[in-house]
């Protein structure tokens, strides 16, 4: 059996009932220990190697502090596996998202659809990506759209292990609750979690039915050490 069969398997056998119930409740999910340390420690070590389209340094665009990296085309093996393997679980609750707001829209149920969608629309560039902080690196509060055709979830997987490597650094998600004030979470990963969150807003229920809830995340400071991970968007980009 190849690593990719043995990545593959392990996310087959994810209680992925109990995941998209987390999910869809809370916006976010940690699925533990997805990713061993071996594939950890590769991507990281790939870090400086030429498997990128793009180099973002944060601060000269006041995105925060620290650098990031987009992946190019032909993806590794371990990227495209994630996102077609981890796709088909995780798009009935997007559907279900859409479906309890309102809104005619539906999502298709393979990732190669998915990405079609996107290429017609000309977001042609991929948007999965690498992150790097040293000692007082951090990232502002956003939202990952590149474009029109976007899709409502993304993940990203932790390849450092915090307390460890690295100290601070936390992964911190907003919710604009409407008409009240902001609600903050934040989470600490191990290193090969993988966490899924909402990509720009998911339903909650109140009184009179479900309302639109904004989401933006972020990471704190570093206090001290390097911290990595793997940010994977299930759309493209247009640049």
């Amino acid at each position: 059996m190849t690593p990719e069969q043995t990545l593959k398997d392990r996310i087959k056998n994810l209680d992925w009932d109990q995941i998209n119930k987390t999910l869809h409740d809370n916006g976010f999910a940690i699925v533990k220990q997805v990713l061993g340390e071996r594939y950890c420690d590769t991507l990281i070590s790939e870090y400086d190697a030429d498997a990128y389209r793009k180099a973002v340094n944060m601060e000269r665009y006041r995105f925060g502090y620290g650098e990031y990296k987009y992946y190019k085309y032909p993806l590794p093996a371990i990227i495209t596996d994630l996102r077609e393997s981890v796709y088909p679980y995780i798009v009935p609750v997007a559907n279900k998202w859409m479906n309890e707001l309102g809104f005619d829209k539906r999502f298709p149920g393979t990732h190669e659809e998915m990405k079609q969608l996107s290429h017609e629309a000309g977001q042609t560039k991929p948007t999965a990506l690498i992150l790097q902080y040293t000692e007082g690196g951090f990232n502002t509060l956003h939202q990952d759209l590149y474009g029109e055709v976007y899709f409502p979830i993304q993940m990203v997987f932790m390849l450092d292990q915090h307390d460890r490597d690295y100290t601070g650094g936390e992964f911190v998600i907003t919710e604009q609750i409407p008409r009240a004030q902001s609600k903050v979470n934040v989470l600490t990963p191990d290193m090969g979690d993988m966490v899924l969150f909402t990509t720009n807003f998911r339903p909650v229920k109140g009184s009179k039915g479900y309302y639109r809830v904004n989401m933006k995340h972020g990471v704190s400071p570093v206090h001290s050490g390097k911290r990595h991970s793997l940010g994977i968007i299930f759309h493209d980009a247009l640049s």
